[in-house]
């Protein structure tokens, strides 16, 4: 049973947590040192959740006061017991998320998954989307602020803003908590250059150190095709087998996951072909013996290549093996195309032209780009058969 002065006394923690009292009212402590009352019933059978409001507005009493009042209620069969049960967070993100995927890449769908299962579901999964407040969406988004993630936390709060807008437009609630958010959180810091070695020999020795650190071989694995594709990381991470010709030497990459505009998911005159090396082949041949197969029995179509189970590789994993090497601050996962770039241009100095090609830099004649990107192939797999002959 707890008293006013543990109340009183309760200190956040790193996760949000429970300090239960009797006759299932607890107090939830949320990172931010936020306190609300809760209480657990059961109605029909099920157990539900009331949230009565936040400490210290209701005290220790009337927070028991308003307990027993609802017990009373609902053993008298009243107004309470009539209501039906309202979603909570979760239950309302998961149908939003659900209603969403189609229009995104697999993984994409999994990032934004992995967010809000991270960062939302621990603090606001079981409460009833009627009960949360702006405070509540801001501890949130402050708690991801204070990781240094200011442009996520925008994003974020999009994303919940977005489930509470799907959750108004279905009557499942009558407000959205995040929507006038976006002016209390800090502004994002200016857009920099991504750091990248811009040598041959630093991007060799790169790859030499990141077999050294203690990391899992597919993300080895990831950061060296990465660094022989020279495409974009989420291209990578979404990669599936059933993309890949390992005969033809060519992975096409749907349009849908590169950095292009908005194309229907079957219009395959944008996708964007990448000519393999021998290098990037044996990436693969690696990756085959790793997951025990052959280039005689291929996994599924649409498995994904670089994956932790049915999930792609952390958006962070490739970025935590450079600064695990020593490399923080020098190279990043994305620098590899500002390397592949500024060292074939001083070294070829004709080809300017295929490698904009190459790493698939967006046009105004999309018509014109995808008439390029088939036409010019035997030249750009000249550029990575070099590419590859040089950092690999």
């Amino acid at each position: 049973m707890l008293t006013p002065a543990a109340v009183k006394a309760a200190q956040p923690m790193p996760r949000a947590y429970k300090l239960f009292d009797t006759n299932g009212l607890f107090l939830f402590i949320t990172p931010s040192g936020r306190k609300s009352w809760r209480v657990k019933y059961r109605l029909n059978g099920k157990e539900q959740l009331a949230v009565l409001g936040q400490y210290p507005a209701i005290s220790l009493p009337e927070a028991r006061a308003q307990r027993d009042g609802l017990k009373e209620r609902i053993k008298a069969g009243g107004e309470a017991a009539q209501i039906r049960k309202p979603m909570t967070f979760a239950e309302l993100a998961r149908a939003w998320h659900e209603d969403r995927k189609g229009r995104w890449s697999e993984q994409h769908a999994a990032d934004v998954m992995g967010n809000l299962e991270r960062d939302a579901f621990p603090v606001l999964g079981e409460i009833p989307i009627g009960a949360i407040d702006e405070p509540m969406v801001l501890d949130l988004l402050e708690a991801v602020e204070s990781r240094g993630r200011l442009a996520t936390a925008k994003r974020f709060r999009q994303r919940i803003s977005s489930i509470f807008a799907f959750g108004i437009a279905r009557k499942h609630c009558a407000n959205d908590p995040a929507a006038i958010l976006g002016r209390e959180l800090q502004p994002a810091r200016p857009a920099r250059s991504h750091p990248a070695l811009l040598t041959v020999e630093g991007c060799r020795q790169l790859l030499v150190d990141c077999e050294t650190v203690g990391a899992r071989r597919l993300v080895k694995l990831a950061s060296r095709f990465l660094a022989l594709t020279a495409v974009r990381l989420n291209a990578v991470r979404g990669m599936c087998w059933g993309e890949v010709d390992l005969d033809a030497a060519e992975w096409r990459v749907p349009a849908t996951r590169m950095k292009l505009a908005k194309v229907k998911k079957d219009d395959a005159n944008y996708d964007h072909i990448v000519p393999l090396s021998a290098q990037a082949l044996q990436v693969l041949r690696d990756v085959l013996a790793e997951i025990g197969h052959d280039t005689h029995s291929l996994p599924a179509a649409e498995q994904l290549v670089f994956a932790r189970g049915a999930a792609p590789i952390g958006e962070g994993a490739v970025r935590q093996l450079y600064i695990d090497a020593g490399y923080g601050g020098r190279h990043v996962p994305h620098g590899w195309r500002a390397s592949f770039s500024t060292i074939l241009n001083e070294t070829m100095k004709t080809e300017s032209d295929i490698i904009e090609i190459a790493l698939a830099h967006t046009r105004k004649d999309k018509v014109k780009a995808a008439y390029d990107r088939a036409e010019h192939m035997a030249r750009r797999r000249a550029l990575f058969d070099r590419w590859g002959e040089m950092i690999g």
